[in-house]
Order: C-alpha cells, then sequence, then structure tokens
C-alpha cells in the first residue's frame, strides 16, 4: 500500500510504502470500527487515541455480571413464553370452533326462519385470534 501525506497548504508531500501486513491490519481495523482507512492512518500517525475514562477491568466485570443477570431473568421467562404460547393456541383453536358455532346458529335461524343476528364484535375476536 502506498500513502502520500500532502501538506493542507504549500508544496511538497511524502510517499511511504507500507507492507502487505500492516495494509491488511489496516484495512481490518477500518471495516471493524466502520471508519475509512485514511481515518485509521491519520490517526495511528497523530497518536489521537482515545484513553478510556474508567478500567477496563471494572467495566468487562460489570458486563459479565449483567450478562449473568441477563441469562438468569431468560431462565425464569422461557417457561411463561411456552405457557403463553401453549395459550394462544388454544385462543386459536376455541376461535375456530366458535366460528364453527356461529355458522351452525345462523344455519339454524334460516332454518327456523328467524332473524339473522350479525354480531361483528365477536367477530372481530376471533379474527384477532385467528391472525395471531
Amino acid at each position: 500500500m502506498k500513502i502520500i501525506i500532502k501538506p493542507d497548504k504549500g508544496f511538497g508531500k511524502i510517499v511511504l510504502e507500507i507492507d502487505e501486513r500492516l495494509s491488511s491490519r489496516i484495512i481490518e481495523i477500518s471495516r471493524k470500527f466502520n471508519v475509512s482507512v485514511d481515518e485509521v492512518i491519520v490517526r495511528a500517525l497523530v497518536g489521537d487515541f482515545r484513553k478510556p475514562k474508567e478500567n477496563l477491568r471494572v467495566l468487562e466485570k460489570e458486563v459479565q455480571e449483567l450478562e449473568k443477570k441477563v441469562w438468569k431473568l431468560e431462565k425464569e421467562y422461557a417457561p411463561l413464553r411456552f405457557k403463553a404460547y401453549g395459550v394462544s393456541e388454544d385462543n386459536k383453536l376455541l376461535a375456530i370452533e366458535l366460528t364453527g358455532l356461529m355458522a351452525e346458529n345462523a344455519q339454524l335461524r334460516r332454518f327456523l326462519r328467524m332473524e339473522i343476528e350479525r354480531n361483528d364484535e365477536l367477530r372481530k375476536i376471533v379474527r384477532y385470534y385467528l391472525s395471531g
């Protein structure tokens, strides 16, 4: 990789040739932190690296503790999620059965020459459970 450093004002430039290993490392850092290759090179030459405000070991320990809490909560939450899935499947089956009963009721009312009641609110509820 060839690096050309030009001044903001005036003439003159510096041309550097870097080996393949270093250029691949620069590209890797660029992709990892989602910055341009030029930005990585400028920061490396200027030495403009941010120092962490706090001790990294303390922060890593806090992250590990939080991960443990997350997994503990996930263990408690998983059975509830399974039960909720079972209830939602039961609701779907009941909605299907209710749809059949509503159709049968309409047929019997037609047979008896009675007025057919169209319960829109009940149909909305059934549609809700069948869509999910």
